[in-house]
């Protein structure tokens, strides 16, 4: 197909097409039978041409420009048209170049759904873009680049204006969408005019953004806002340049306000919560020539209803607080950046000074109030730090670890409290649960309430995440000995009901031996889990970990490791786990790193658990998880009857004894031993140890058998004055044995120490049980009864009774 364009001289139209930039030439233009790549029709020439392919949308542009000289003559003031018709279906690009002077104004009024500024490099939705460039004598400056459907409806320029409306070869677009009109001198460069109808967020940039604005320039935003809405300003990018003269600055014209312009810095908060319509204006300084720096601006102007509690204040007291900030964000900051587009919650401090963001330092006390529909989408983080300064002071001291009520009362949800706990070289630190105590978050025993702490021990070099614990478990204490972060984080809003029975607490200590040492104290039938901390990526390399168990006195801990091994191999050093209990004499379980972990064991008494590394070589981590189960002891049936049996045992004797007294308190003569000769008395001796025979030497013969102790016979050659006392064995009459007496019984000899190499004798057999028995002189009459000890060969001679150490070789 074949165009012609006919232009008009009158019209000042210069139409040019030519290949897009970057586009390899396959398809060319027939003018007159001549291919060309490019043709430029000028005012008064009408030109037919053809394509030389079906697609020329892809492989060409064209420009359209229109000269206005409003200088020499009068302007065509109204509606711009897009002049001339009939042209092909390609991207396009309308270029309006007005000339005028600086002493008149021009206006460019826009209809309906009016414009929207966007950044350098960003594309309209449908393609269609506005540009204006502000033209003072030679000097031309980027006004901005817009969209269609926005807010802006005017932009006022001081002289020329050169107009770019950019359209795709697929626009159905018939008009230009805007008039131009003629205004008085507006004594500066340019004045945007945005008209904001119910809540809306814009976006704003100064002109030449991101480059400088113009040296000592002043421009200005007229914002439209209906009387019962709220506007607020935020500065979102900002620069200043290097002013030798005046200083660069924001002025606000507030309607009613008592101090207009309201001059800011650009580094100040800007006004928030105006109501109804507003001027802005930018005002840039003289710049040091040889460094002028850059002067830019971009900026978001929200508009929003009138919150039903914008006069109801929350009183926040941190009076009482010490080195603590509290800051009231959006939901996900400071990770995410809300969009520009999202509908904004403004905290404010007082009724013009609001922000997204708002913190608020511990020392005083503040009045908030918020600009929110829907305060779900708030949230607090809070930070807290402590130290000690002075040790005697700290380790007497117990901190608590809970949230001031002064945030739990505010109607945010709190998101997360940090305490930072710094000990000095000489103390560490000790974290406490009495009541409540801590549950360590394990796969096998996860957490489900409201909040927990995430603990992290550092160093400058290292760090070591302990893990996440939530309350309700078994863990009374956690001792470390480097600096502490605690990390609070709820989860729903249940924590504001549960906040109130926080218990967490901390103190400083002395040193501890291991990095890290937990105090697990179970409930009765509790199962317990319990990992190494920096869980899953393993122990760091030479850490110590202990773990002291408390085990109730009618109660058997279960200990198990949920694996055989460690699954290390190390490198340097070895690593171990440790088991002992706290009893006396308590043997030591010691594994190391290639061994085989203990199996399941019962524990009846408090108990320490240590698991120490070495440097495992790459691609091998230290992890390790055990479990402490405690149930009812149980009472062995063994034991019982052995107990009851024993308890018999004792009845039986006690009777016996009670008998025998009983019997004896019959008579008060002196008793008489009569000697019975069958009685096997020998003690136990090594075979061969007596060299003579029963009858021919004299051991069954006695000397003297104590003072108090005599033969029957001695007493029936007295003259009869003393009666024997109590039972008297019949004589014996039998054959001598060949066997010397045996030892008394056991009642009547002293415990002995025996030598740990003494060889023992071999047992003899009594041949007899028959025993005898011992009778007591009265005093007087023991001097007519003393006999001298005789002397024998061997040591069978010896006194019965005096022979101690044969007594304890007997037993």
């Amino acid at each position: 197909a074949s165009f012609t364009i006919p232009l008009r001289t009158v019209d000042n139209i210069t139409v040019t097409i030519k290949l897009r930039p970057g586009v390899y030439p396959s398809c060319q233009m027939h003018v007159k039978n001549v291919i060309r790549s490019e043709l430029k029709i000028k005012p008064g020439e009408n030109v037919t041409f053809s394509f030389t392919c079906k697609t020329p949308e892809k492989y060409f542009i064209m420009e359209i420009q229109k000269n206005i000289d409003c200088v020499s003559g009068p302007c065509p003031f109204g509606e711009v048209h897009l002049h001339p018709p009939g042209l092909p279906r390609l991207n396009r690009t309308f270029i309006w170049d007005v000339k005028a002077s600086t002493k008149a104004g021009l206006e460019l009024k826009f209809s309906t759904p009016w414009l929207r500024q966007i950044e350098p490099g960003e594309t309209c939705p449908d393609l269609v873009s506005y540009n204006i460039n502000s033209c003072i004598d030679k000097a031309t400056v980027n006004i901005g680049t817009f969209c269609r459907n926005g807010s802006v409806s005017r932009v006022k320029l001081l002289g020329g204006v050169i107009m770019s409306l950019h359209l795709p070869w697929d626009s159905p677009l018939t008009t230009s969408g805007f008039d131009i009109a003629n205004r008085a001198s507006i004594k500066r460069l340019c004045i945007i005019e945005s008209i904001l109808k119910g809540e809306s967020s814009i976006t704003l940039m100064s002109p030449n953004y991101p480059l400088g604005f113009p040296e000592d320039e002043l421009m200005t935003w007229q914002f439209v806002v209906p009387s019962n809405m709220r506007a607020s300003v935020f500065f979102h990018n900002y620069s200043l340049s290097n002013c030798v003269k005046k200083e660069e600055r924001v002025e606000y014209y507030i309607p009613g306000s008592p101090s207009n312009p309201e001059v800011f810095k650009l580094s100040d908060s800007q006004p928030a919560n105006i109501a109804g319509s507003f001027n802005l204006s930018l005002q840039g300084c003289d710049q040091d020539a040889q460094n002028p720096g850059i002067l830019r601006l971009l900026f978001q102007v929200i508009v929003q209803h009138p919150q039903v509690d914008e006069n109801v204040t929350h009183l926040v007291d941190l009076s009482k607080e010490w080195n603590m900030t509290v800051t009231i964000h959006f939901e996900g900051w400071p990770g995410r950046v809300p969009l520009l587009s999202e509908p904004m919650c403004l905290i404010c401090k007082d009724p013009r000074s609001c922000d997204r963001l708002l913190t608020l330092a511990s020392g005083a006390v503040y009045k908030i109030s918020f600009l929110c529909k829907d305060l779900s989408r708030l949230r607090i983080t809070a930070e807290k730090g402590i130290s000690c300064v002075d040790f005697q002071w700290c380790q007497r001291k117990v901190y608590s670890l809970s949230v001031p009520k002064a945030i739990t009362q505010l109607p945010i949800r709190l998101h997360k409290f940090i305490w930072k706990l710094l000990a000095p070289d000489l103390l560490n630190i000790e974290i406490m649960s009495p009541s409540l105590k801590l549950q360590q978050h394990v796969p096998e025993q996860r957490c489900n309430t409201s909040y927990s702490y995430g603990i992290i021990s550092a160093t400058p070099a290292t760090e070591l995440n302990v893990g996440v614990f939530c309350p309700g478990g078994s863990i009374e204490k956690i001792q470390m000995r480097n600096n502490i972060t605690i990390s609070l984080k709820t989860f729903g809003k249940g924590f504001l009901n549960e906040s109130s029975h926080q218990d967490l607490k901390m103190s400083f200590v002395p040193h501890i031996k291991d990095e890290c040492t937990f105090t697990v104290s179970p409930g009765p039938k509790a199962k317990v889990y319990l990992q190494t901390p920096n869980w899953p990526y393993g122990l760091p390399p030479y850490l110590s970990i202990s773990w002291y168990v408390v085990v109730p006195s009618k109660q058997v801990a279960r200990l198990g490791f949920s694996k055989d091994r460690m699954g290390i191999t190390c490198e340097t050093g070895r690593a171990y786990v440790n088991i002992k209990e706290e009893v006396p004499g308590a043997e030591e379980t010691v594994r190391r790193e290639d061994e085989l972990l203990p199996q399941p064991r019962n524990m009846y008494h408090d108990f320490w658990v240590n698991i120490s590394n070495c440097k495992p070589v790459d691609k091998t981590q230290l992890t390790l998880q055990f479990r402490v189960t405690l149930a009812d002891k149980q009472i062995d049936l063994g034991v019982i009857l052995a107990v009851v049996a024993g308890a018999g045992v004792l009845a039986a004797i006690g009777l016996t004894v009670c008998c025998v007294k009983k019997k004896k308190k019959k008579s008060q003569s002196p008793m008489v031993g009569v000697y019975n000769t069958n009685v096997n008395t020998q003690p136990p001796v090594k075979q061969g140890l007596f060299t003579k025979g029963r009858k021919t030497n004299e051991s069954h013969v006695y000397a003297v058998i104590d003072d108090a102790m005599v033969y029957g016979h001695l007493l029936k050659e007295s003259n009869g004055s003393v009666a024997p006392e109590v039972d008297v064995y019949r004589p014996f009459d039998g054959p001598v044995g060949s066997l010397p007496p045996s030892p008394p019984p056991f009642s009547f000899r002293k415990d002995i120490k025996h030598s740990s190499n003494t060889e023992e004798p071999p047992p003899v057999t009594d041949t007899d049980h028959d025993t005898y028995t011992f009778a007591h002189q009265k005093s007087e009459q023991l001097e007519d009864s003393e006999d001298k000890n005789e002397k024998s060969n061997g040591d069978t001679s010896m006194s019965l009774l005096e022979n101690k150490e044969q007594d304890g070789l007997a037993e």
